[in-house]
């Protein structure tokens, strides 16, 4: 019972962080829509930043497990990179998309070194994904993997400022390009 409650909360919280930012939302409002009392919250999360970090940590979990399944299906690693680009783009075709949940909550929460943590940790594993695709694939992976970290990056603040899920077909397209570039380099001359 206890693990419900708290995911109650977290569930609440999150929905709300996500739709109308952190900072917007205040402990009586994540209370009222979670239908705890103050101190259920407070025993579960004992402040307001410890809540946004599970946040993160839930929402963390959510996205590299589903890059994951994109690296676990069979395929070679340039569908692979396709495809998470364009199951990003389906994301971002979305009405209730904002953008990067871990930039808006560093933009809005950036002097809580929890939250930084939790968003660097992230980024880094976001890195590290496309650093194993391209591992399958070029001798020198590392630069194309940062490239393609970038794109993926930037498709996600292009979405959230520009509106347009577009964007996130042109980074696909440039990541391919990328990827073209990398491992047509790895080839003898």
């Amino acid at each position: 019972m206890r693990e419900a409650i708290a995911d109650q909360i977290l569930t609440a919280a999150s929905a709300l962080f996500y739709r109308e930012g952190i900072r917007a939302v205040g402990i009586d409002r994540i209370i009222e829509e979670a239908n705890v009392a103050k101190a259920t919250l407070y025993r579960h999360f004992p402040s307001k930043d410890h809540l946004v970090a599970a946040y993160l940590h839930a929402r963390h979990d959510r996205v590299i497990r589903s890059l994951q399944e994109v690296l676990d299906a069979a395929g070679p690693p340039r569908d692979q990179i396709k495809l998470i680009f364009e199951r990003l783009h389906e994301k971002a075709d979305s009405p209730e998309f904002r953008g990067c949940a871990f930039a808006l909550a560093v933009a809005e929460h950036g002097d809580s070194e929890r939250v930084v943590s939790v968003a660097r940790t992230h980024k880094a594993m976001v890195r590290d994904i496309f650093a194993a695709t391209m591992a399958r694939a070029s001798d020198n992976p590392d630069q194309a993997a940062a490239h393609l970290s970038l794109l993926y990056e930037g498709a996600l603040a292009t979405v959230a400022v520009g509106r347009d899920p577009r964007a996130v077909l042109v980074a696909r397209d440039c990541a391919l390009s990328v990827f073209d570039t990398a491992v047509s380099t790895d080839q003898p001359s």
